[in-house]
């Protein structure tokens, strides 16, 4: 994704969770990027091994 259409699809993502769950935490808690994020933090070689659109798997 080029830099304008990440920010794009976070912004429409958390704004979806935030009116669904109408709790801004639990909001971001849900964005898939930040989920992909958490969830691979202690593997160091995730970035090397990451497919191209692996976050849709969070979605």
């Amino acid at each position: 994704m080029l830099i304008i259409f990440f920010y794009i699809f976070y912004v429409i993502e958390y704004y979806y969770w935030f009116f669904k769950l109408k709790d801004s935490y639990q909001a971001y808690m849900r964005i898939s990027f930040e989920r992909e994020a958490y969830a691979n933090e202690s593997n160091l070689n995730y970035l090397k091994k990451r497919k191209f659109w692996s976050f849709r798997k969070y979605l």
